[in-house]
């Protein structure tokens, strides 16, 4: 590969179409503000470099970024690229990752709205998030220790397995499909409307009215806490081993709970049947 060391680089597609290339310790800015520096390059590799302009990364493949700072103003940084490790990043500029496949994401610190649209075959380990409308529509995901920050992540996304993660987000995983979570925390309101599929073992539940309206829904000894208005026209099947504030009209399927405050059945198509475990030691059903 073709090394180039510490070096300043500011001139709009100053790389562009490059192969076999090496950067390390080098910085994208300057008073040209130049845009796509790297565009439609194959096999980069980037080390300890810094960019600080809009556009570097599109139509790249096989891309290799370590210990890198992407800036607020670096938006846009990632798109139609495909066989990517990113890996120690900062990855701070808005739509970071959009439109792209077979990326692995390690060790990064992500600032960034709009974040990871339509990527399909991602792993992401042991990053930090913040952002909004996270990986809308995206597919074929595996997140394990992650943390996240930020309203409506997982929205349409199919066929995601999460693991060990904590997830602070409101409007989460709407009309998702096929999404395994476990041993994980999820924090928010309205989680998982209109999911389908949507499974969750040893998991943490925080926040009102979750799960409504999903087809195929299962919870695995799961906690929940300050749930209200749980389950509402869904099809569930839910061993819970924490009370529940209450629980609205289930439409199908068996939940095991040990305590309930409050049972609302006024919908004559909901069937879903609601066991007492303990205490109380009843069945309700509509």
């Amino acid at each position: 590969m073709r090394l180039i060391e510490h070096h300043t680089f500011d001139m709009e597609r100053a790389l562009y179409g490059e192969e076999q290339l090496y950067l390390k310790n080098c910085t994208f800015d300057g008073p040209m503000d130049g845009e796509s520096a790297l565009k439609e390059c194959h096999d980069v590799k980037i080390q300890s470099c810094f960019f600080n302009l809009r556009y570097p990364f599109w139509h790249n493949h096989n891309l290799k970024i370590r210990d890198t700072e992407l800036t607020s103003f670096c938006r846009a940084a990632l798109w139609y690229s495909d066989h990517m490790e990113i890996v120690g990043c900062k990855l701070h500029g808005i739509k970071a990752l959009r439109e792209c496949h077979d990326v692995v994401l390690a060790n990064c610190d992500i600032l960034s709205a709009e974040f990871g649209w339509s990527v399909q075959n991602l792993e992401m380990h042991h990053c930090t998030v913040a952002s909004e409308y996270f990986m809308l529509r995206a597919e074929s995901l595996h997140f394990s220790e992650v943390q996240l920050k930020g309203k409506y992540a997982f929205q349409y996304t199919q066929n995601v397995i999460i693991e060990n993660s904590i997830l602070d987000t409101k409007d989460a995983f709407w009309h998702s499909q096929n999404v395994t979570i476990k041993n994980s925390v999820l924090k928010g309101e309205y989680l998982a409307w209109y999911s389908e599929g949507l499974t969750l073992i040893n998991c943490k539940i925080i926040g009102t009215q979750p799960f409504c309206y999903c087809k195929k829904l299962t919870l695995d000894h799961c906690e929940m806490y300050n749930t209200d208005l749980c389950f509402e026209k869904s099809e569930v099947n839910a061993t819970i081993i924490t009370p529940v504030v209450s629980i609205k009209n289930p439409l199908s399927g068996t939940i095991y709970v040990p305590s309930i405050g409050e049972v609302i059945l006024n919908d004559t198509y909901a069937k879903g049947n609601i066991v007492v475990s303990c205490g109380q030691n009843a069945e309700i059903s509509a």
